[in-house]
Formats: structure tokens, sequence, C-alpha cells
């Protein structure tokens, strides 16, 4: 799944190719994925003719800005993917939306499982979880003392709270992990439990994994945004591999198909009662 620094790279290849590119055709290959808030247009009127005026990012949503007509908030969720193509490159079996722009190039969304949120809107806060997503971890707004209250709020294991948004945006699994291992931190330990020295470690482990993230994939991924560079993430899928500032045998547990990768000896701890694993 694309995370903040993913979606940062996304945004500033965007911004930087196709800034002020008019819509020329608005193809809806399956519509599936489409949401368009405002039911008296269908989605190829809303687009076809539209000015592409800024790019944003909130949490893990895609903000193009559409000027007057609006935003396309685009969720790619886990299998979501965005790429820039030439426009008479035929379209490829998961395509769901291709945008012909007036520069010969289309901006196509393909999603191999159909997951994903495409929304057409006037309104941002229509969009579902807008108004539940938390401030943005690279800002001004993510203040040490409001996040440490709200973590020490909470009595879910941490890293469940990290990837639920309310506390901090975009952080989804792997940097969840690769945060946690950073701040020497135990994914599921209770939340609540943690000490004012750990939540001051934990804020400090976000903006750092995350700024330094972008700084990578910035070098790596180039205009490529259909990419997904995973090479520099030091615990997370590494399973059975020594870890990297220890050396002791990094573990790697499955809760709700999804991975969780950690060090035993650099984030001690023990499991919250009723959450079901299988370790490595």
């Amino acid at each position: 799944m694309p995370e903040l620094p993913d979606l940062e790279i996304m945004r500033e290849v965007l911004e930087r190719r196709l800034l002020g590119r008019t819509i020329i055709t608005a193809q809806v290959l399956r519509p599936t994925v489409l949401r368009v808030l405002q039911p008296e247009r269908t989605p190829a009127d809303y687009l076809q003719g539209a000015v592409f005026t800024s790019f944003g990012r909130r949490g893990k949503l895609l903000l193009l800005g559409l000027g007057e007509r609006g935003w396309c908030a685009v969720h790619l969720m886990l299998w979501g993917r965005l790429r820039l193509c030439q426009a008479k490159e035929p379209p490829r079996v998961r395509d769901y939306l291709s945008l012909k722009l007036d520069d010969g190039l289309a901006l196509r969304y393909n999603d191999q499982h159909g997951m994903g949120k495409i929304y057409l809107t006037t309104d941002l806060h229509a969009i579902p979880g807008w108004d539940d997503t938390g401030p943005e971890p690279l800002s001004d707004d993510f203040v040490l003392g409001g996040f440490c209250q709200g973590i020490r709020a909470q009595g879910r294991a941490i890293k469940m709270v990290l990837k639920s948004g309310a506390l901090v945006a975009g952080i989804g699994n792997a940097y969840a992990d690769e945060i946690l291992w950073t701040a020497h931190i135990y994914p599921f330990r209770k939340a609540s439990e943690l000490t004012p020295e750990e939540c001051c470690a934990l804020y400090d482990a976000i903006r750092s994994v995350l700024g330094e993230a972008i700084a990578v994939l910035r070098e790596h991924v180039g205009d490529d945004i259909e990419l997904e560079w995973r090479e520099h993430l030091k615990i997370h899928r590494h399973g059975g591999q020594p870890c990297p500032r220890c050396g002791h045998i990094l573990s790697q547990d499955e809760i709700d198909k999804h991975i969780t990768s950690y060090c035993r000896r650099c984030q001690p701890g023990s499991l919250i009662r009723g959450e079901a694993r299988r370790s490595l």
C-alpha cells in the first residue's frame, strides 16, 4: 500500500508534469472505483475539460485540484496505482480511468483488485474519513504535547493506533514497523502504557523516518510514479534476517492478514491479550 512518502513523491511528480494541463477526454473504463459526490454529474462530465490547478495530499489521499470544478481525490488503498504514459498507448486490463491531456500524455488509474476509490467533489469534507484524519506528521500542526496526550488515551496496540490515522496522518503498515523499530517500541504494546519518554521517542521517529524516506524515494523513483520502492526499509518484511541494529534475528507476525516485523531484543514486550498471531 502506498503510504505518506510514496504519495508525497507522486504529488511532486504530478505537480511538476501536469500543473496547468487540460483534460481533453475522460474515459471511464471500469466505473466501480469512482464516487461522484454530486450525483447530477457523470464522472466523464465532471472531468472532461477540467484544468489541473493544484496537487496536494491529505493522509493517504492524493488531491488533484480542478479549479472551480473541485477535486479529484484518489485513495489508492492496497493495489491502486497511477501512471503517466502516452495517450496512444493501449489501456491495460485493470485500468479503471484514463485522462487524456492536452500535451499527448494520459494519466491512468490501475487497480488489480478494484479496492481503491476516486472521489469527485467540490467539498473535501464530504469524503469519508476526511474529518477524522489527524495532523500531517511533517507539518507544524503535528505537536508533541497533543500527540503524546492522544497516544496515552488509547487502549489498543500502538501499531494499530499509528495506522488508524486519527492521531497522525499517512502512516500504514510498513512505515509503522519502521517507526516503532526506530523508537525501540514493541508494536503490540498497549499505547496507554507508553512512558512520556517513549512518546517523545515515537514522535521523533515518526518525523525522522518519514522525512528520510521521502528523500530516498525522491532519488530512486524519479518520475516513475508507478514504481513502489521498498529497498530502503530496514525491517519490514525482513523477518528471519538479522536486525540491522543489534544482529538478533527479526520476528515477523501476521495479524488480520497484515505483516508486522520487529526485533524482540530491541523492542521487548508481550502481545496484548486476545490478538492471535503467527510468528517466525
